[in-house]
């Protein structure tokens, strides 16, 4: 047990490692749609869910300290996750067949997924409690306040979380080839 906790936490570095090293390699168009993404994000969930003050939508219970931090900390995420699949400057030098054969594997429609969830989530976690429909329909105004209030922050950490496992799983992709397990063992 202790040697499988052992190499799950040696996993995640090395993960982690591979995200860092990718992010390193990013040119000039990588960052610029990752910026280009992550404003959208801030601008569109922060003003539907009143973060942001406007005249157009209302909130009846004000932001909590928290709010600003996951949606600021999403936006970023979600910003870089689209700059990965933005191709490289073309000096960068030629494509890797092993890679683009990767770009098809079934982990990146996972990361796309986690990701959408990620920004899903966070609309739900950062948004007034009672002026979501869904939570209103549902648990009505004191069910919303007593029971999808205090649920919001785990939302909100569910949501940060899988952004940035699809974030990770990116990046790593874009420097080491995955190799699923099963084909590990065939060619062992």
């Amino acid at each position: 047990m202790q040697r499988a906790v052992s190499d799950f936490f040696r996993g995640q570095r090395e993960s982690l490692t591979l995200a860092a090293q990718a992010l390193r390699g990013w040119g000039p168009r990588q960052v610029l749609a990752s910026v280009i993404t992550a404003v959208p994000v801030v601008l569109v969930i922060g003003f539907v869910t009143v973060l942001i003050p406007n005249d157009v939508f209302a909130r009846d219970i004000p932001p909590v300290w928290w709010n600003w931090p996951v949606l600021l900390l999403t936006a970023a995420m979600s910003g870089m996750l689209v700059g990965t699949y933005v191709k490289g400057d073309s000096s960068a030098g030629a494509a890797n067949p092993a890679l683009e054969e990767a770009a098809a594997d079934r982990s990146d429609r996972r990361s796309g997924r986690l990701g959408v969830a990620g920004g899903l989530l966070t609309w739900f976690a950062v948004g007034c409690p009672v002026c979501n429909k869904l939570a209103l329909l549902a648990l009505g105004y004191s069910g919303a306040i007593a029971w999808f209030a205090p649920f919001q922050p785990v939302l909100a950490v569910v949501a940060l979380v899988a952004t940035g496992i699809a974030l990770v799983a990116r990046l790593r992709g874009q420097v080491a080839c995955p190799v699923s397990r099963r084909r590990a063992r065939v060619a062992a």
